[in-house]
């Protein structure tokens, strides 16, 4: 069972480390994109973990030192500068919460949290950056109706795909919860999204 277990981490990690790689190769411009073609990257690791192929023990401490080794490039100003950004630490939070929503969250909920975290902030990113891109404006940091629309769908998509036996209205509610959790400019996202589908949980 542990050689299992050690294969599928492996498969999952290395899905990310060549995501990283391959972002590397489109460069500093599209730093933004990047970040969420990594996020993207992910999603193998968090169907092997619903499966039951990666097992809570060893997802979320994976989660957690990868956390860690990118805040190192942070601290030591050596940010992997294609896709990591100096003075944000989206990535760095994303693998937090994705440490702390596995060890702490029931595996079908946190599934779909997770999967709103990787495929959801992925799209609604590429739409924002295209976007403001495709109308000359500065893409960094900005949010826009477009990638909340883009969001709210694919989060929507993900309640069905998850939740089959809850009502319309409730995963409407959630996804559209986690959309306004995401636009808001308070709190980074990747903290601010996995927080807030802890307290909903109980809804669900």
């Amino acid at each position: 069972m542990f050689l299992e277990w050690l294969l599928y981490a492996g498969i999952a990690a290395g899905i990310i480390i060549l995501a990283i790689g391959f972002t590397k190769k489109l460069g500093e411009e599209y730093a933004w994109v990047n970040r969420k073609i990594i996020h993207f990257s992910i999603t193998p690791a968090i169907v092997f973990y619903y499966t039951g192929k990666i097992p809570r023990e060893v997802f979320a401490p994976a989660a957690f030192a990868f956390a860690l080794a990118q805040l190192m490039f942070h601290l030591k100003r050596e940010e992997l500068s294609w896709y990591q950004i100096n003075r944000n630490y989206g990535e760095v939070f994303f693998a937090f919460s994705a440490s702390f929503v596995v060890a702490f969250l029931p595996r079908e909920y946190a599934t779909a949290v997770l999967l709103i975290m990787a495929i959801s902030d992925g799209v609604t990113g590429i739409l924002r950056f295209y976007y403001f891109r495709k109308n000359g404006y500065n893409v960094k940091l900005k949010k826009h109706w477009s990638g909340s629309l883009g969001y709210f769908v694919t989060a929507f998509l993900i309640a069905f795909a998850v939740f089959p036996e809850n009502s319309f209205t409730i995963k409407l509610v959630w996804s559209g919860i986690l959309t306004l959790a995401e636009y808001q400019r308070f709190l980074d996202d990747n903290l601010a999204v996995p927080l807030v589908a802890t307290f909903l949980y109980p809804l669900v």
